[in-house]
């Protein structure tokens, strides 16, 4: 790593987004004390008034990035009624954020059941028993929901719910920012027409 942080180079000499980030978040898997895959994720009603909460990240590629949720949550309902979210990682002890926007899709229910299926088996109930972001009359309410979902399922394998799927982000934007002294920040975008479209890279001022 060279003294302004940086890993290899000058990350504005890249061409390819997904494999900076690739880079950029090995190296938090390195320096950040607690989930480094962290990332507040926004989304927006159908009024047009945003969230945002923070989720973790589980998988990306060329095709985006994979978060899991209850499709039956505020933000399962606010992403399948927009089909659009955004994303902000910010990473304290390297001094960098990666932002990202666009469409969103629902992964594929190999893709779900596989992630499913590798929660441990607590977390695996909980997404049974959990009627996220809705009210809860009481803790107790809760916990009786999980004991009476562990005795369904005490024996064999624990089926994935059909409310309970994955998202992926397909980005038309995303935006590399490091800090510099004085707030004269390296900040890059890198921008596309769409998911399938070829990427354009530009520098921003800070």
């Amino acid at each position: 790593m060279s003294e302004d942080g940086l890993t290899s180079g000058d990350f504005t000499e890249e061409s390819e987004p997904f494999a900076l980030f690739a880079q950029w978040l090995k190296d938090a898997e390195g320096s950040e004390i607690n989930d480094p895959n962290a990332v507040a994720l926004a989304s927006v009603d159908e009024q047009g008034l945003p969230n945002v909460r923070m989720v973790l990240l589980k998988g990306f590629d060329a095709r985006g990035f994979v978060f899991y949720t209850n499709f039956e949550s505020q933000k399962g309902r606010e992403i399948l009624g927009q089909q659009k979210a955004a994303m902000c990682f910010h990473w304290k002890s390297l001094r960098r954020q990666v932002r990202l926007r666009g469409p969103v899709s629902v992964v594929s229910d190999e893709e779900a059941d596989a992630y499913y299926a590798s929660r441990p088996r607590g977390s695996r109930i909980g997404a049974w028993a959990s009627k996220q972001s809705r009210p809860l009359e009481s803790r107790f309410a809760l916990e009786k929901a999980v004991a009476e979902y562990t005795a369904r399922h005490a024996i064999g394998e624990i089926p994935r719910p059909a409310h309970w799927s994955g998202f992926r982000i397909e980005p038309t934007s995303i935006e590399f920012w490091h800090d510099r002294p004085f707030r004269l920040h390296d900040r890059v975008e890198f921008r596309r027409p769409a998911p399938d479209g070829d990427w354009s890279k530009v520098r921003m001022y800070p």
